[in-house]
């Protein structure tokens, strides 16, 4: 149906001569995916058999490597070049184009220097881009050649003594302004029918290219609200933790750069978008939070101009480094909570208003009348919502107020951590394992028996499995956390700048009620002193 308009395209210059529309994918995507499984499970025996036949030697000679590699990285593209091909034999040449450049990098690594192997690899992912016409290898190219220069970028700067934070922004940024000088030219050069196959290609190797920066300057920020608390201990919130500034405003010029950037995004989008200029007070209050989150910057301009060439995978990428750089404000040390909590109060609220005042017109003129039943059911939705939250409001108090005493002594956690400045990690003494919240012999919450002496110090005694208890015995119930049952809680909170006080802690204070439940509310410390 289209195929008339490509030819008039053809004959006005538009199209290169060959251009076709492509048909659409055919295959159900199960019977793609099972073929693709297939075809590297196949591979993998393929690629060990071509390893033998070549022999140990020529693998380990010096241009073994090389010659090996060239070769499969040849057969490759020639699989991958074809047209109409197999989808099982297109899936065969996916690892042999990763086995050739993987055999040619530990020869580079072996025979030069680590930077100068890193650039020759981005070099030769770059030229790969136009050697092979699928639109997601290249994007995936794109991605490789980015963190390949970004490693090289990375060791240049470390020979300069520069920080890990310093390293990283600036390797960042400096791979930005090339997606910047990339986009220029795409723009000014290939914006021309006649080079759409150029311009496709820059296009998708320079998508895979903003992606990493992305994710780099997400992961340079540190670890973002909420995700801190679950991946706290993995490995990869340390590496976050040491990459991510240890102060908000440390560095002036990265600080003073984010908010141009951001200065500019919003330039751009005025430009283009001329209704954007009476919201200026946006951009002012967005520079301002560049200046104390200095990756902010660079992710909005890459925001702005994916929205203004209407990139829009691209610019929902850049959204989401964007809300996680905001989110990873939260663990800035520097700033108190109740501080860091009136800066956001104070944007959101005049972002809010900018919003208001931009879609109220439109909503007053196209608001349908509202239902008196829609009225009534909101204040019932209210009215529902209070309740449950003073109920479990007064439930905890009357458990603080007629709850027996308890004092459980606490035993060294490892490690004894403070995260954000104002939480401690607790583990009290139980002599033996409680059990996992997976164990299916308690499909509810198990209790702790517990004894308590004449200071009400409780000593755990056993898990409850239902047996009658002792006259001095009483139970208290678990709850679950990371995957086992604790004794209530393990994390104490309290106000910044007070870590010196509680680490002096050695009772957790608890009110127990007949049933089971039970509240910490207090720490003690030697000799059952107030804390």
């Amino acid at each position: 149906m289209n195929q008339p308009l490509v030819q008039k395209a053809i004959a006005a210059g538009l199209l290169p001569a060959d251009a076709q529309i492509e048909t659409p994918e055919s295959r159900p995507w199960p019977v793609v995916l099972l073929t693709a499984l297939g075809a590297w499970l196949a591979a993998i025996p393929l690629l060990i058999v071509i390893g033998m036949m070549l022999g140990d030697t020529l693998i380990h000679s010096v241009a073994g490597p090389y010659f090996v590699g060239i070769l499969v990285l040849a057969a490759a593209i020639l699989l991958l070049r074809g047209q109409d091909i197999p989808l099982f034999v297109e899936q065969l040449a996916i690892p042999a184009l990763m086995v050739g450049p993987a055999l040619i990098a530990y020869g580079l690594f072996t025979h030069l220097p680590s930077a100068l192997a890193c650039t020759m690899l981005a070099l030769l992912a770059g030229g790969l881009t136009w050697a092979i016409p699928r639109p997601w290898l290249r994007v995936l190219l794109g991605a490789a050649s980015a963190a390949l220069t970004g490693c090289a970028m990375l060791i240049w700067i470390k020979n300069g003594h520069s920080d890990a934070y310093s390293g990283l922004w600036l390797a960042l940024h400096s791979m930005l302004l090339l997606w910047l000088l990339a986009s220029a030219v795409q723009y000014k050069i290939f914006n021309d029918g006649g080079k759409a196959l150029i311009a496709a290609a820059f296009e998708s190797f320079f998508t895979g290219w903003l992606l990493v920066i992305l994710a780099g300057l997400a992961f340079s920020s540190g670890m973002t609200f909420l995700a801190g608390a679950s991946l706290s201990n993995s490995v990869f919130a340390e590496i976050m933790h040491e990459a991510a500034p240890h102060s908000a405003t440390s560095h002036s010029l990265f600080a003073l750069s984010s908010s141009l950037f951001a200065l500019a995004a919003a330039l751009l989008l005025g430009r283009n978008w001329p209704l954007l200029r009476s919201y200026a007070v946006a951009a002012l209050i967005l520079a301002a939070l560049s200046w104390l989150m200095p990756a902010l910057g660079a992710v909005l301009l890459a925001l702005s101009i994916s929205l203004i060439a209407g990139r829009w995978r691209s610019a929902s990428s850049a959204g989401l480094a964007g809300a996680w750089i905001i989110g990873a404000f939260y663990y800035q040390l520097d700033w108190t909570l109740t501080n860091k909590a009136l800066l956001f109060m104070l944007a959101g609220s005049l972002l809010g208003a900018l919003a208001w005042r931009a879609l109220a017109p439109a909503s007053a003129s196209i608001a349908p009348a509202q239902n008196p039943r829609q009225k009534i059911g909101i204040a019932l939705t209210a009215a529902c919502v209070l309740l449950i939250a003073n109920i479990g409001i007064w439930q905890k108090e009357n458990l603080i107020a007629h709850g027996q005493p308890l004092y459980i002594p606490l035993a060294p956690a490892d490690p004894r951590s403070l995260m954000q400045g104002d939480f401690m990690q607790l583990n009290f003494q139980i002599p033996f394992d409680t059990p996992s919240v997976s164990d299916i012999s308690h499909p509810s919450r198990p209790f702790l028996i517990m004894k308590r002496d004449s200071q009400n110090i409780g000593s755990a005694q056993r898990i409850d499995h239902g047996e009658p208890l002792a006259a001095d015995e009483f139970k208290i119930e678990l709850s679950p956390k990371n995957g086992h049952w604790v004794l209530v809680t393990d994390a104490w909170f309290f106000k910044e700048s007070e870590a010196r006080r509680w680490a002096q802690a050695r009772y957790g204070e608890f009110r127990v009620m007949p049933d089971g439940k039970a509240l910490l509310v207090g720490l003690k410390g030697e000799g059952m002193k107030g804390l």
